[in-house]
């Protein structure tokens, strides 16, 4: 059988036809008597491995020796229990096995029609026959013999099953000479001494190399050794050595020894091979370290630049200030340096990023705020004359917002069908929990069909079901006492509830306000059917005034963006908040929830909380506090809770989701929209018996679920590390909000958007910050939520994208070496892991002194620096540098 057309390369499995190609090259007299000869083997497989290679069948000399080595224990099994294996079935290939192993007449291979047919002879009437094409030209091992046919006695039988008995030497058998080859054969016996060493020496013989390439005492051909030609005087002697060594093979001390020197052969090449892949590992472990220890050192060297490149900007911008230029801030003679710098820190607090002209903040509401009419108007854009003004609206609208979307469901990932295909870490799935919720999901109780499952329900779904999620969210969020089922409303997913909610708290050109960045398919949600705006409260990376943590959430900042949106006329009706928040993965304390509730309060604001991530805090030291478990809410009329399955467990495909209010005027009138948004009767019987099966949520789900994310999470943010890029470090939710800035040129939303380009056409899809209104460019968000073989795979495109754009900036820079890097980095907290190898502008003129006040907090916060530094350290190491600092304090 030719097998070049396909590739055989497997496992250990072996199929039949491969069988009899490996028996046919084993079976080779040449390649028997080089067995023989020799102690190690493994250049015969090899070659025997390289025969079967251009036959089409891939194996390495390791396997073909395994399988031979798997047969002859078979055969010895089979042999020693009388030919009655596996209750009294007979082995294929054991009379092929007997004949080579008791040096039976050699198998030989007739032509049929030009190849060589193997006939496997069955037990009865069923005969099975494998015809393969096998020129004995392509044998390197004897020249061609006489051809005839291997007969192989065969039933359907396992060729690869085997005991474990211990494979004992091959049997040795010779054939007996003339009765004066015996007389000579005696005369050497008498003259040797018995079992003396001196009787076991070989006298050397001649030896001629065969066609096959094999050197073989006495033989000028690849013929059988008995119908070698002796040569005079030496034939005896010959005969002598075979016949005292297969005296010596049958002696059982010899059989043992045997295999004790085959089994310590085979433990000494396993203990070099697992030294060998302990060394290497060593190797790599250190190099990492090396690596990593550079990298730390580098950092150490940069973060100093930057603090000593802070200190001079101030020194000097007091030092204009003191002599009387145009500076906001003087120091008056005789003030401490520590007093004045704790009250210009008090003044310029608040002035960090506020001079940028590129500030997103800075323009006015009108324009930064995204508007909808004006942004989709059909006199900006080509109309379809199939749809109405609405409808070219929404065209426009999702045409813009879902191309990466579009564009992986184009070009999927597949590890089997579509290797190079898209992988997916922007869209907000949960991919490591399939196993369980489709066993779950397909047990006995979910499957049922009663006609009230069939019939239109209460629109607010079944009761059965509000009754079951009423008292899941009471267990869950730990509500002081239990909620109703009347206070509940089921839809097809949370997005939407926000646009049923939105319909009917927001009057169309009315408005919305959340904190950004946030989850950006909320913005269609709310403006598709009611025509709501959204007003945004920007969060950024910096830490200055009452912030204490990168992008947080503050009652200022709301207010803020609250009073400028009244002071361009737009009434604002509501306020959204995530809790665990999307993208960021921040968890809102119950302080910081009731400040939002309070401030929500004052201002007669509704208050939209999606609780959506609660059960995906995978982290202990993390936790959730749901606004349903406070004792008391500020205004609960006011105050509506949505929650959903298809975050926390796992199936986004199924549309469920819930909202829990007090107000009955709002549920019903929700319960109105719920005619477009209903949840079909079988899918509620389902959620309804998930819901209620607490036991196995508590132990099985949720435990593998959070163990899951947890080393999904520790491996995306390792890689991060090494690759040297900020990211916040959070505990909730499928996400890792990481700072790219540094991989763009001039800082903007452009330069964002052709670097999220590059990531997709280096298939792999991530989400940008501007998709999420953040404020500052070069934001993304990565998913981690999948299997750990995409996660590598995605990790390792993302490398290639980054390296690559790495090295772009630097052959920039070193082209326009006194261009400065844009500024505006993350924080260094303990929550954001600062690695940006960023310099901060070098120049006086382009900071405030507020701004340098900033840095240099954030700075100070940052690191140990100032601790493992100090003044007297630092005279001693730069005396150069202390000098002129020095001096630049005598003159202040």
């Amino acid at each position: 059988m030719d097998f070049r057309g396909k590739k055989y390369e497997r496992g250990s499995n072996w199929s039949d036809p491969e069988v009899v190609e490996l028996l046919q090259l084993w079976a080779d007299e040449s390649v028997q008597m080089e067995l023989e000869s020799c102690l190690r083997n493994q250049h015969v497989f090899n070659r025997i491995a390289e025969v079967l290679r251009e036959k089409g069948i891939h194996r390495t000399g390791d396997q073909c020796r395994e399988k031979i080595k798997k047969m002859k224990l078979e055969y010895r099994r089979i042999k020693d229990n009388s030919k009655a294996p596996r209750g009294g079935r007979t082995w294929k290939f054991y009379e092929v096995m007997d004949r080579v192993l008791t040096s039976r007449p050699a198998l030989a291979y007739g032509s049929l029609s030009g190849s060589v047919m193997a006939q496997q002879v069955l037990q009865g009437s069923m005969v099975e026959t494998y015809h393969h094409q096998f020129a004995s030209s392509a044998l390197p091992f004897a020249h061609p013999q006489h051809p005839e046919l291997m007969e192989i006695k065969c039933e359907e039988v396992n060729s690869d099953e085997h005991c474990l008995t211990p494979e004992p030497p091959p049997s040795m058998s010779y054939q007996q000479g003339s009765p004066e080859e015996h007389e000579m054969e005696r005369a050497f016996l008498e003259r040797a001494q018995n079992d003396s060493p001196i009787s076991r020496v070989e006298i050397p013989i001649e030896t001629s190399v065969s066609p096959s390439g094999f050197s073989e005492p006495n033989m000028s051909n690849s013929s059988r050794m008995q119908n070698v030609v002796p040569r005079p005087g030496f034939s005896a002697l010959h005969r002598l050595r075979k016949k005292r060594k297969g005296q010596r093979a049958k002696d059982p001390l010899d059989e043992l020894l045997l295999k004790t020197l085959a089994s310590q052969r085979a433990m000494e090449e396993r203990f070099l091979q697992l030294e060998e892949r302990r060394f290497q590992r060593d190797l790599d472990a250190e190099e990492r370290r090396m690596q990593l220890e550079q990298r730390r050192f580098e950092l150490e060297r940069e973060h100093e630049f930057r603090m000593f490149n802070v200190f001079a900007q101030m020194l000097s911008i007091l030092k204009q200030s003191h002599s009387g230029s145009s500076s906001s801030v003087a120091v008056p003679r005789g003030l401490d340096f520590s007093q004045a710098l704790s009250e210009i820190t008090g003044m310029g607090g608040g002035g960090g990023g506020g001079g940028d002209p590129h500030d997103l903040r800075a323009r006015p509401l009108a324009e930064r705020r995204v508007d909808m009419q004006g942004f989709c108007s059909p006199s900006d854009f080509q109309r379809s004359p199939y749809l109405s003004a609405r409808g070219n609206i929404a065209n426009i609208f999702c045409g813009s917002t879902e191309e990466g979307y579009k564009a992986y469901h184009a070009d999927k990932y597949d590890e089997d069908k579509n290797p190079n295909g898209i992988i997916n870490f922007g869209t907000s799935e949960n991919k490591l929990c399939f196993d369980l919720m489709s066993k779950r999901l397909t047990q006995t109780d979910m499957n049922l069909m009663e006609p009230p499952l069939l019939q239109y329900p209460d629109w607010k779904g079944h009761m059965f079901l509000r009754e079951e999620v009423a008292r899941f969210l009471t267990y869950y969020c730990k509500a002081p006492a239990p909620l109703k089922a009347e206070n509940v409303i089921v839809l097809n997913g949370c997005g939407s509830l926000f646009s049923a909610l939105a319909t009917v708290l927001c009057d169309p050109g009315e408005a919305v306000l959340i904190a950004t960045p946030f989850y950006g398919d909320i913005t269609q949600s709310v403006f598709l059917y009611g025509n709501v705006r959204l007003v945004y409260a920007y969060l950024d990376s910096k830490i200055t005034g009452t912030s204490t943590r990168p992008f947080q959430l503050t009652v200022d900042k709301l207010e803020k963006a609250l009073r400028d949106a009244r002071a361009e006329g737009v009434t604002v009706r509501a306020l959204i908040l995530l809790n665990p928040q999307n993208p960021l993965g921040d968890i809102y304390s119950l302080s910081e929830l009731r400040d939002y509730l309070e401030f929500a309060k004052r201002h007669e604001l509704h208050v939209i909380i999606d609780e959506i991530y609660m059960l995906s805090v995978f982290d202990e030291s993390a936790t959730f506090h749901s606004v349903l478990g406070m004792d008391r809410l500020p205004d609960p009329q006011r105050t509506h809770v949505m929650w959903g399955i298809s975050k926390d467990f796992a199936v986004s495909g199924i549309r469920f989701g819930t909202l829990y209010t007090e107000n009955q005027d709002v549920a019903n009138a929700v319960a109105s929209l719920c005619y477009f948004h209903g949840v079909c009767g079988p899918v509620q019987h389902k959620v309804a018996q998930l819901l209620r099966d607490r036991d196995w949520i508590n132990q099985v789900y949720l435990r593998a679920n959070h163990a899951r994310l947890k080393a999904a999470h520790t491996f995306v943010t390792d890689e991060l590390k090494t690759l040297g890029v900020p990211f916040l470090n959070r505990n909730a939710g499928f996400f890792v909000w990481i700072d790219f800035r540094k991989y763009l040129r001039t800082g903007t939303f452009e330069e964002e958007m052709l670097l999220w380009r590059r990531f997709l056409d280096n298939k792999v899809l991530l989400s940008c910050g501007k998709a999420f209104e953040c404020s500052e460019p070069g934001w993304f968000r990565i998913i981690f939520a999948d299997k750990t073989h995409r996660l590598q795979l995605g990790m390792q495109r993302i490398r290639k994208v980054l390296e690559e754009r790495e090295q772009e900036i630097l052959a920039e820079e070193k082209e326009q070496p006194c261009q400065s890097d844009q500024d505006g980095k993350a924080d260094s907290t303990e929550e954001v892991l600062f690695v940006s190898r960023h310099q901060e502008p070098t120049c006086a003129t382009s900071s405030s002194l507020g701004d340098l006040i900033g840095l240099l907090q954030q700075q100070m916060r940052s690191s140990d620096w100032l601790q493992k530094n100090t003044a007297e350290q630092f005279a001693q190491e730069k005396t150069e540098i202390y000098d002129v600092f020095s001096k630049l304090v005598g003159k202040q």
